[in-house]
């Protein structure tokens, strides 16, 4: 059986979405979903549909810069759907897609997980800080 050049193996890889290789699109993917605002939006969505100004509301400290640009990644990504109701002022709204919700599990236990860890965490790095 002839081995696979390295070329070969990242080729595969690639092709396989291994995220440990530097041209991989899912590195992409995962670096999007690790943003503190993508865990919280789809949180803030878990329990259906909400406008912008409800979205802004729930989340304390985003910038309506960053909130919109978010949203229209998420919405590029095909993990929500905005949607436009024709009215004054028009209406938008925005609600998870089947591959947002499939998210949920993972998301909600990793903010759940920093809730209740926090208080470790915070003992941990004072000590850290105390040695360094």
């Amino acid at each position: 059986m002839a081995t696979a050049t390295a070329a070969q193996r990242r080729r595969k890889a690639r092709e396989e979405y291994d995220a440990f290789i530097a041209a991989c699109p899912s590195r992409q993917l995962l670096d999007r979903l690790a943003d503190k605002w993508v865990s919280l939006i789809l949180v803030a969505l878990a329990d259906g549909e909400q406008r912008y100004s409800e979205i802004a509301r729930t989340i304390a400290g985003v910038s309506q810069k960053m909130l919109t640009q978010t949203l229209r990644n998420l919405e590029r990504d095909g993990i929500l759907i905005r949607s436009i109701t024709p009215a004054v002022p028009v209406r938008v709204s925005y609600r998870l897609t089947p591959l947002g919700e499939s998210l949920l599990p993972v998301v909600r236990a990793v903010k759940y997980w920093a809730e209740e860890h926090m208080p470790e965490v915070q003992v941990a790095r004072r000590r850290y800080d105390a040695r360094h």
